[in-house]
């Protein structure tokens, strides 16, 4: 396997266990049901930080990190423009769509299309 495969591998893996994590029994008890869409947001969320903090913005384009930052705060209910258009925006997209996977979601769940 090359080492850009592996370190694909192992940042996803490390996504998806993040992503999969809960919240503690008591603060699961106090909290209002969310719904399935505010768990997956949440998750997403959580896993997009958890990205970013273990790799950095390196290669990142400001309109492939600001456009995700929209999806994000629309409460991941923004339509899909998220175009990664540099080999780190591609990496960075799959390792999302696998980390989304892994936690159930489907994998048309990330913001990631290209329309032009």
């Amino acid at each position: 396997m090359s080492r850009s495969l592996k370190s694909i591998a192992t940042i996803a893996a490390l996504l998806a266990v993040a992503f999969a994590g809960g919240v503690s029994h008591t603060a699961a008890q106090n909290a209002p049901p969310r719904s399935w869409p505010e768990v997956k947001c949440e998750r997403y969320g959580k896993a997009w930080a958890d990205a970013l903090a273990r790799r950095g913005t390196r290669g990142l384009g400001r309109d492939f990190l600001e456009r995700h930052e929209a999806f994000l705060a629309s409460g991941c209910m923004a339509r899909a423009d998220v175009c990664p258009r540099s080999a780190e925006e591609l990496e960075v997209a799959n390792m999302m769509v696998v980390a989304a996977m892994n936690a159930g979601t489907a994998s048309t769940f990330p913001p990631f299309a290209c329309r032009k």
